[in-house]
């Protein structure tokens, strides 16, 4: 039975002023409480999408930064090729100064995979496609997943509280506790404080 259905049940029992009172303060609670429930779904969807979408874009990240390792082994395998031969002395003038030009080139692009900023951002470390830019951005990616995953927890935690609390308030107006009313009141408050935890993250969870 819905909490809506509770309510106007109870409205048609016998009228009595202390009653009255009681059942419209519960109905109220329960309507905060809703009206919270209903703020909290919708944040912890977001924290949901911003968890999935960072774990893509960190995976991807990732991906890309070991594409540009293999690829830099590639040039630093060929580069000390090319250093072996060139200390080797076998080579006529001309073919050294083809390998020594050759070998700056190896040696140009391993730099580049280690470190290139983007030239129209280069104050910001995480753009650019050098590994040291990838890694920096791929750390941003998981530290967003990573408070996101807190986020979420702490929705999921407010949403058990605020749930609990609807269906203790409801109970309340059955039978006319207030005692559970008071529990229906205390759940509330706990999850009303985990929801705004999960927007500010004002504390971590202890577990």
């Amino acid at each position: 039975m819905d909490p809506e259905e509770i309510i106007a049940e109870a409205a048609e029992a016998e009228p009595h002023p202390d009653h009255d009172q009681f059942r419209n303060r519960a109905a109220m609670l329960i309507a905060v409480v809703a009206a919270v429930l209903a703020i909290g779904g919708l944040g912890g969807g977001n924290a949901t999408d911003e968890m999935i979408s960072a774990n893509i874009h960190a995976s991807d990240t990732w991906a890309f930064f070991q594409a540009k390792n293999v690829r830099q082994t590639a040039y630093e395998i060929a580069a000390e090729d090319l250093r072996q031969q060139i200390a080797s002395g076998g080579m006529s003038a001309a073919g050294r100064a083809q390998a020594e030009k050759t070998l700056k080139g190896y040696e140009s692009k391993i730099a580049r995979y280690d470190d290139e900023p983007d030239r129209a951002h280069p104050d910001d470390p995480t753009a650019g496609e050098g590994k040291k830019q990838l890694t920096a951005r791929a750390q941003m990616f998981e530290a967003a997943r990573t408070k996101a995953e807190a986020q979420d927890g702490n929705f999921d935690l407010a949403e058990v509280f605020l749930q609990l609390a609807i269906v203790l308030g409801s109970v309340s107006i059955l039978s006319l506790n207030r005692r559970v009313l008071i529990g229906a009141a205390a759940a509330g408050g706990i999850g009303l404080i985990l929801t705004l935890n999960g927007f500010f993250l004002l504390f971590p969870l202890p577990f």
